[in-house]
């Protein structure tokens, strides 16, 4: 469906990543998982995806030089991004705002169903279209 709300979840522990994929599917949501920073980049200008959720510990590119490849570049700087991190330290946390995202969020605070809450609560802000649209 043309109106599918996709998200973008950019997540090297396979274990994470499929339990947010299901969660977020369950919900609704169209998931592609990118599994290290250069896919995830390369999804989010190739899929277009509504929203990004974006771990900072990556192989490769870690989730801030991602973020900052986001907003740099005019095909992605648009698509709302929340950082979910292991890591909750404050400048951390400051770092990543500062750089563009929404949110910071802690894995070990954040639920699975936290995470389609926060999809739904970026979308009503903006001109993403609800998931519960489609059906």
């Amino acid at each position: 469906m043309d109106d599918d709300v996709k998200v973008l979840l950019i997540e090297d522990d396979q274990a994470a990543a499929e339990m947010y994929r299901l969660r977020l599917a369950a919900d609704g949501y169209t998931v592609v998982v990118g599994r290290d920073g250069e896919e995830g980049l390369r999804l989010a200008t190739d899929e277009q995806p509504d929203f990004i959720y974006l771990d900072l510990r990556l192989p490769g590119l870690d989730g801030f030089e991602v973020l900052e490849r986001l907003r740099a570049d005019a095909a992605t700087t648009h698509i709302p991004v929340i950082i979910l991190s292991n890591y909750g330290e404050p400048e951390l946390r400051e770092r990543g705002l500062k750089l563009g995202a929404l949110e910071f969020l802690v894995k070990a605070d954040t639920t699975p169903a936290q995470l389609s809450t926060k999809v739904e609560r970026s979308r009503e802000a903006s001109a993403i279209p609800s998931a519960d649209s489609t059906r």
